[in-house]
């Protein structure tokens, strides 16, 4: 996807090779090593790579070729959906379980012990002193 991009960009096949392994992150040897030429020779392709897409530096060719890895979209995807999950357990902890001072209650149910503090039926006559 990313390769038949650059070639339409006007690279050559060997120069997309590069770049595409540069925008993943790869260093001038690793890039190197994997198509089996020297450091060199990436150099070279990097100028050229350079030139042909008008871009000043390694940073700006893996910024302009980032949209087009496919991987990008992918990874945003699953952190969205990781996300959702997330917050669906969260709000589902959230229904459940209530703090309630030192102690926990689930649902409805109201701790033991109330510390002195009409909980049932009328509270305004405990506090009115009725």
């Amino acid at each position: 996807m990313l390769r038949d991009i650059l070639i339409q960009k006007g690279l050559s096949n060997r120069e997309a090779e590069v770049a595409e392994l540069v925008s993943k992150g790869l260093s001038n040897k690793e890039v190197a090593n994997q198509l089996f030429v020297t450091e060199k020779t990436v150099k070279f392709h990097l100028t050229n790579i350079y030139k042909k897409m008008n871009v000043k530096s390694r940073a700006q060719l893996i910024v302009w070729c980032l949209p087009h890895l496919g991987f990008v979209e992918s990874e945003a995807r699953i952190e969205a959906q990781n996300n959702a999950a997330a917050a669906a357990s969260y709000n589902s902890q959230a229904t459940q379980t209530i703090p309630a001072g030192s102690a926990t209650v689930s649902g409805t149910t109201l701790p033991s012990s109330n510390n002195g503090i009409n909980r049932g039926g009328n509270s305004d006559i405990g506090a009115m002193g009725i």
